[in-house]
């Protein structure tokens, strides 16, 4: 009983790594999960622009919906960047915050066996 009331506090630090370091992995995986479905609509609303006549886009006034659309098209690239980007970073973190966690357990065994070896 008083090695397991001992290891508590160690198994708390524990479990909050590996939480943390499993909610980073999964949220880069879902961002990562959203750049196919952002892909389809920018695809979609390239080829709504493009499929009418270059003389109707040019002459487009200020503020107009098809002037709209192509704001929306010039801003889609860095949207995507930014969830891959940042996809990519989360899965990291996470993996750098479990194998963090991994190399701890690894220092805490010998101290501990240490310590039961001493009693």
């Amino acid at each position: 009983m008083k090695n397991v009331k001992k290891m508590i506090p160690m198994m708390l630090i524990m479990l909050i790594i590996v939480v943390s370091g499993s909610v980073f992995a999964l949220q880069g995986v879902s961002m990562h999960a959203q750049v196919e479905a952002e892909e389809e609509t920018f695809h979609q609303l390239q080829a709504n622009y493009f499929s009418l006549a270059k003389a109707t886009r040019d002459t487009a006034e200020a503020n107009s919906e098809l002037n709209s659309q192509l704001v929306q098209i010039q801003n889609y690239p860095s949207t995507l960047l930014q969830l891959k980007l940042v996809g990519v970073g989360k899965i990291l973190t996470g993996i750098f915050i479990l194998l963090f966690g991994i190399l701890i357990a690894l220092v805490a065994m010998p101290i501990r066996l240490g310590k039961i070896i001493k009693e």
